[in-house]
Parts: structure tokens; C-alpha cells; sequence
């Protein structure tokens, strides 16, 4: 069932997002060579505290962590830990935060350093991607209209679309429907209306599309060891159009 939220829910949301979005914009200053995940989201959780918020996904279906850190050839649900972050890595640090109630989730993926000329064009792909997905959230387009926008432009670039993972609902829980893949076929699924809040996020890798689940039951990694990046936001689709929820203003 999807639930459509109202304009004061929405507005709790936005609030959230904004929490959400000034921890990224920090990330920026933190994220370098030496850094390791665990620090990374032992900083997220302490801004988060200071902000009176929480990390929703901490203890979602026991998840021990306040962020996934996902680098590398992780497509999502990195464990963060204490190896090192090196010259040439990217991190893509996914958070949802839950401030009174109201949730936000966004996920960035972050250069380390100096990176190779492929791997930010990467980057540079997957965070279009988004945005030319968000550009169908309007009222009367249909949930496939969002994916083949960013299924057409990925795959003309070359990069595999991760198939295994998508978008979803949001608020007041974690993961809602209606599910947001990022592919599909113009015209199909269910119709955009006013009030609903969903996250896009698209996954792209520079080789195949597909992915394999570390022991750890959480970590998916790239079959073939190619980097993959993320982008994400939650947003609300509205009769002006879609509204950012976890905009960090100067993207």
C-alpha cells in the first residue's frame, strides 16, 4: 500500500533532510587518505546526536552501524571498518536519519583524494543519472518513466544499472512502497500523485550490472570487481513538482 503524506509530514521530513544534508556537507572535510569508515561513522553518529536525530538504520534487522560505507567495488551496505581509506578510493556513505519521527535517507559517494579520470566520470554519470530520474517525478508520470530515464542515459555512457537494489517509499518507516527500480519501460508501473515521498538512488558500474552478497549477509560487491557509485534523495513529489527533501544546496 503507499501512503501519501501530508503537507505538514512533508515538511517534518524536510527537516530531517536537512540534518541529513549539512552531514554530508561535513563529510566533505573528513573524508581523505587515513580516514577509515568506522571513523567516518563513528562522526556521523555523533552529529547526528548533537542534531537530536538518530540513525534509523542502526539496529534495522540488526544492522550494527550508523551508516553503510560502501567502497570500491561495494555497490551498497559496506560495513564500515578500520581499513584505511587510500589515494584513488571512492566511499559512498549512506545514511537515513530519523528526527522526531520524521525519516530521510540519501546516500553520496565521495572521491578520496585524487581518483583516475574513469572513475570520475563515474561519478559524474551516476549523480546525472539521479537528477534526470527526479526530472520524471511528476504527478501523472508513471514509476517506470523514472527508471528508463536513467536506465537509457547510464547504459549510453556504458555503465551497468544495478538491477538488484532500488529506490523505495519513505516515512513513517524505513522501506514503503511503492519500489523505485532504475530501469524499466516508459509509461509503466504505478502513477505518480501528489503527497507521495520516495527515495531514487541509483547504482552504476563501470562493468556488469550485477552484484554477489559478501558472508556478512549485508555487503553487495560487483561480480566482476569494477567500481560502482551512488547517488540518492528523498523526495516529495508535489503539484509544483518534485521537492528535494535532503538537498545540500550547492551539489
Amino acid at each position: 500500500m503507499i501512503h501519501r503524506k501530508t503537507k505538514r509530514e512533508i515538511e517534518l521530513m524536510k527537516e530531517a533532510g536537512k540534518v541529513l544534508a549539512d552531514c554530508h556537507k561535513e563529510l566533505r572535510n573528513i573524508i581523505k587518505p587515513g580516514v577509515t569508515t568506522k571513523q567516518i561513522d563513528d562522526f556521523v553518529e555523533f552529529f547526528l546526536e548533537e542534531r537530536g536525530a538518530t540513525p534509523e538504520q542502526k539496529g534495522y534487522h540488526d544492522y550494527p552501524f550508523a551508516t553503510c560505507a560502501s567502497v570500491n567495488d561495494v555497490i551498497c551496505h559496506g560495513f564500515p571498518g578500520t581499513q584505511k581509506l587510500k589515494e584513488g578510493d571512492i566511499v559512498t556513505v549512506d545514511m537515513v536519519v530519523n528526527l522526531n519521527g520524521a525519516l530521510a535517507d540519501s546516500a553520496w559517494s565521495y572521491a578520496v583524494g585524487s581518483i583516475s579520470d574513469d572513475v570520475q566520470q563515474l561519478l559524474d554519470a551516476t549523480k546525472k543519472s539521479l537528477y534526470l530520474g527526479i526530472e520524471q517525478a511528476v504527478v501523472g508520470n508513471r514509476i517506470g518513466d523514472i527508471g528508463h530515464a536513467i536506465q537509457k542515459y547510464a547504459e549510453s555512457k556504458g555503465y551497468g544499472v544495478v538491477r538488484d537494489f532500488t529506490g523505495h517509499g519513505i516515512g513513517p518507516t524505513l522501506h514503503e512502497e511503492p519500489m523505485i527500480p532504475h530501469f524499466g519501460e516508459p509509461g509503466t508501473g504505478p502513477r505518480l500523485k501528489e503527497g507521495m515521498v520516495i527515495t531514487i538512488e541509483p547504482m552504476l558500474n563501470i562493468g556488469a550490472p550485477f552484484s554477489i552478497i559478501d558472508e556478512d549477509g549485508w555487503t553487495a560487491r560487483t561480480v566482476d570487481g569494477s567500481i560502482s557509485a551512488q547517488y540518492e534523495h528523498t523526495l516529495a513529489i508535489t503539484k509544483d513538482g518534485p521537492v528535494l527533501l535532503t538537498d545540500q544546496g550547492d551539489e
